[in-house]
């Protein structure tokens, strides 16, 4: 396999259960050493297509190909990828270094040369001094720890990452995936990492996918995803408003939008709630049309409240391509 060619293929995978499909032909790659997020709402498939790429779940159309060799039907334990779930689950009773040594040494690497390997990964991912914890004396950020370095003692050739960060405190959680981009490409270990948190994917994929309904529906580098959502679900999912634009609709981002203005896009609306958001005032007005739009501005409009009608203007816009099947919510 040359350093050209993707470390793993995916084409045309399906899977369903009882015969509705959850996965409809998804199709990418993933090269040596990068970092893919799929990002999708829940019920989108993410956990689905994890499981299909590590064996844990069949499919019923599709190949996957890792380093050059066709793997479709191995079982997991022959797919040399790991994949790390939103639990840690944890071996219970046992101590960290005995939960991150067992793959090694159930895959017969000497103790000596195992314990060296998990020491390195351990200090990568700051665990000095836990190696006699057991794991029901650890906090949720240090049982993900441990749950990566685990994973990735096993020495796989891709990580799958199953929403590693949804059960981290808020305050912890921009710790956590700044420290598992650090560690993974220190180690210069390939993951996918699906998440339906926007921030996470944008911040931790070197490219992002979104999947609606079981169907890829892009793949490109972070900000050209964000800057040129697809469709109108996939710029809700972006954080966009959707509003009509003449005769089409257009995704306008929350802080593109201002109180007053006397822009061609201006219009009129009803404040429906207003309240602080850190150091931004959040507004959610509703147009005549029903339609539903959040902005965000520095302070709040003097004398506006609940209730009371309020002028909303932007200059800026991006055109999303028509899609009869998809109404605006």
């Amino acid at each position: 396999m040359s350093n050209s060619e993707p470390l793993l293929r995916v084409e045309g995978l399906a899977a369903g259960w009882n015969g509705l499909p959850v996965l409809r032909g998804v199709t990418f790659s993933l090269g040596r050493r990068e970092m893919l997020s799929l990002l999708g709402p829940n019920g989108s498939g993410k956990t689905t297509l994890l499981r299909c790429l590590v064996g844990l779940e069949a499919i019923s159309s599709g190949s996957v190909v890792l380093e050059g060799v066709e793997i479709t039907h191995r079982p997991p334990h022959l797919r040399h990828i790991g994949l790390m779930s939103q639990e840690p689950a944890l071996f219970p009773g046992r101590s960290v270094i005995e939960n991150i040594a067992y793959a090694p040494l159930l895959r017969g690497r000497d103790e000596r040369a195992a314990r060296e390997e998990v020491g390195r990964i351990l200090e990568l991912l700051h665990l000095e001094g836990f190696e006699d914890r057991r794991s029901d004396q650890l906090s949720g950020g240090e049982r993900q720890r441990v749950a990566l370095a685990r994973t990735l003692a096993a020495r796989p050739s891709v990580v799958l990452l199953d929403e590693p960060f949804a059960s981290i405190d808020v305050e912890l959680r921009a710790v956590l995936r700044a420290e598992f981009r650090r560690v993974l490409r220190e180690l210069g270990t390939a993951a996918i990492h699906v998440t339906h948190d926007r921030e996470d994917g944008l911040f931790l994929g070197d490219r992002v996918g979104l999947l609606f309904d079981g169907v890829l529906e892009t793949v490109g580098p972070p900000q050209e995803v964000f800057d040129h959502p697809p469709s109108a679900r996939a710029a809700r999912l972006l954080g966009y408003n959707v509003l009509r634009d003449g005769i089409g609709w257009s995704a306008v981002h929350p802080s593109d939008l201002r109180v007053g203005g006397e822009a061609p896009t201006a219009r009129e609306g009803t404040a429906w709630a207003i309240g602080r958001a850190g150091r931004e005032t959040l507004i959610v007005v509703s147009f005549d049309d029903g339609t539903r739009v959040e902005l965000r501005t520095p302070d709040p409009p003097p004398g506006l409240e609940p209730g009371g009608r309020v002028r909303v203007s932007w200059s800026r816009s991006v055109p999303l391509p028509a899609s009869p099947g998809e109404p605006p919510e």
